[in-house]
């Protein structure tokens, strides 16, 4: 706010009060001469025996003022009821959606997973996909970027988060295939194989396989020798026919990793199995969801699942 100030000039001084002799008189107004009001001629009377007629629709129209008051009426209602919606409306919108009954969201089936973290690195050591490790070497401890396992979660009691076999590793194929896939790996030498697994509630069982090369190339080798792509591959145990994933787009991908994501198709065996395996620079990622019986394994846990570990491959 300024400091402006009412100067001495904007006062009003005493010549500028109207005096006595300047006001209006009541003797000085002349009053208006009353106006000749013309007789108004009396109402014949009625003959004997002879109804009266009732006075037509304009023999007495009703004021105007009337018609305006109960308008304003009407208005005055209708604002009342907007104003009441309005506010109503505005009340329902600044709710949460679960707070509004009808309008509850359900679950959709996710997992309560723990709040997620990168693993510290070896001092001086990049990350995975840094400006200063081309070759895309995961520096940090393979065990320590499993995804650790959900809320309610029975853990695997061969799967445990450690270091497993080959061997182990292998259990993931089918008998007939385990001797030609043991030989991809003599081939490709990984350095380490993490798993961890476990078992909801549900009775969805989820198994993560963690296989880190000596290089990137030797982790794309293994990928193309199990002519993963456009199909699954080298069979899973305990699958049919498995194909490409149509719910999985390429917004759900996590920069830096690619994924190849594939679900059994109907009419499956006595359990339905989700897969998927990323390429992480040098890591090789399999994710695998599988439930017993005639229902789907949950597509939206399996999704949630893949993109957590590729979160913390990438």
């Amino acid at each position: 706010m300024s400091d402006q100030t009412v100067t001495p000039e904007a006062t009003v001084t005493p010549e500028t009060v109207v005096t006595p002799e300047t006001a209006v008189t009541p003797e000085a107004v002349e009053a208006p001469a009353p106006a000749a009001v013309p007789a108004v001629p009396a109402m014949p009377e009625v003959p004997p025996g002879m109804p009266e007629v009732p006075p037509g629709p304009d023999a007495s129209p009703k004021p105007p003022r009337r018609v305006l008051r109960a308008v304003a009426r009407w208005t005055a209602a209708a604002l009342a009821f907007g104003v009441l919606g309005t506010g109503t409306a505005f009340g329902i919108a600044s709710l949460e959606r679960t707070d509004v009954p009808g309008l509850a969201t359900e679950d959709d089936g996710r997992w309560d997973y723990p709040e997620l973290s990168l693993p510290a690195l070896p001092a001086g050591s990049p990350r995975p996909f840094s400006a200063g490790n081309p070759a895309e070497i995961h520096h940090a401890d393979l065990r320590d970027l499993l995804l650790p396992a959900p809320a309610g979660a029975v853990p695997d009691k061969k799967l445990t988060g450690g270091w497993i076999s080959t061997e182990t590793f292998l259990d993931a194929y089918r008998q007939q295939d385990r001797t030609s896939v043991a030989q991809l790996l003599r081939d490709a030498a990984p350095r380490h194989i993490a798993a961890r697994g476990w078992t909801m509630p549900d009775g969805t069982t989820s198994r993560i396989y963690l296989v880190r090369f000596n290089s990137t190339a030797f982790a794309s080798r293994l990928l193309d020798d199990l002519h993963v792509g456009a199909s699954a591959g080298t069979p899973l145990d305990r699958t049919d026919t498995t194909e490409l994933d149509g719910t999985w787009s390429s917004a759900d991908n996590v920069e830096n990793v690619s994924s190849f994501v594939f679900a059994e198709q109907a009419p499956f065996g006595a359990e339905h199995v989700r897969q998927a395996y990323t390429l992480a620079g040098d890591t090789v990622a399999l994710v695998v969801h599988e439930r017993a019986g005639k229902r789907e394994t949950g597509r939206i846990p399996f999704q949630q699942t893949l993109i957590l570990q590729n979160q913390l491959l990438a």
